[in-house]
């Protein structure tokens, strides 16, 4: 078996579970591969011995089985543009905070392995956003998909922007607001959700368009078929924006339309069973539990 190993930034705190990782994978003969960035951060403080490296999505094919990420959330949106369209399956060690898609708990990773080994999981394919622009913009010329969401906000001015929108090539809103999210099923537990989306389970083949501060109030969150192509261009006081593809960040202006449409790839994420997407909202959400005492 051969894994990969991601995270962001090496911390102190998460010695002991990438000591545990290291511990348990080689005890089971498995071929692990360190992103380079995050071997510079970690080699002076864990003893690690036989460890390869991969500094590129390049070097990254279906020979990998796994891709393990340590971190939280975010560090599994930096891991995508790794993985893209290799069909690497991605497991989530929660070393952050909340944690929707980094569902292993970090003190039960020796756990996670083991079921792994016996094959006591299922792979969840997520779908993922897919952003083209007019004229095109070179930052986006290879990293234009976002698993979480797209998104446009103000740039260099307190004023709220204009977003004109068009489903399908027919006019629906132009929303007067801070800036305007389109979010996947998995991003609606995101920046989407704080903004007053709806959560929608992944398995719903839904994106959800969610302004950011409407100054309509009767624009709310839609919900919109999977298969629908959203197209916008924005306007205001001034004449750049900031367009986001989950934590990536562009200028755009104002003569710039933007399509977004679900990427024609997924992103394979691992579920451990007896961790589901039910089960994290329960817990992260604290629902059914009385917290006023």
């Amino acid at each position: 078996m051969k894994i990969a190993i991601y995270g962001q930034d090496y911390k102190p705190e998460d010695k002991k579970y990438v000591e545990e990782l290291i511990n348990i994978l080689s005890s089971h003969k498995i071929e692990i591969y360190f992103e380079e960035n995050y071997y510079l951060g970690l080699k002076e403080q864990v003893e690690i011995k036989g460890i390869k490296t991969f500094a590129s999505y390049k070097e990254l094919n279906n020979s990998f089985n796994f891709m393990f990420t340590i971190g939280g959330d975010g560090t599994i949106l930096r891991a995508v543009t790794f993985v893209r369209d290799s069909n690497i399956s991605i497991v989530g060690i929660n070393t952050g905070r909340l944690g929707f898609l980094a569902t292993v708990q970090k003190d039960k990773i020796n756990n996670a392995v083991e079921l792994l080994l016996k094959k006591q999981y299922v792979v969840k394919e997520l779908s993922l956003l897919s952003v083209t622009t007019s004229p095109k913009i070179d930052s986006l010329a290879s990293l234009n998909f976002a698993l979480n969401e797209v998104s446009v906000n103000r740039k260099n001015t307190a004023s709220m922007i204009t977003i004109e929108t068009y489903l399908d090539d027919e006019y629906l809103t132009s929303y007067w607001a801070d800036g305007l999210i389109i979010a996947t099923p998995t991003g609606s537990t995101g920046y989407s959700l704080s903004c007053g989306g709806p959560i929608i389970i992944p398995q719903a083949k839904s994106f959800v368009i969610t302004p950011i501060s409407p100054h309509n109030l009767n624009a709310r969150p839609l919900v919109i078929p999977d298969d629908t192509v959203v197209k916008f261009k924005v306007s205001g006081r001034e004449d750049k924006f900031f367009l986001s593809l989950d934590s990536r960040i562009t200028t755009i202006n104002s003569n710039t339309e933007v399509s977004i449409k679900k990427s024609d790839f997924n992103l394979k994420m691992v579920e451990i069973k007896q961790q589901t997407f039910i089960k994290t909202l329960r817990e992260k959400l604290l629902w059914g539990q009385d917290t006023r005492n």
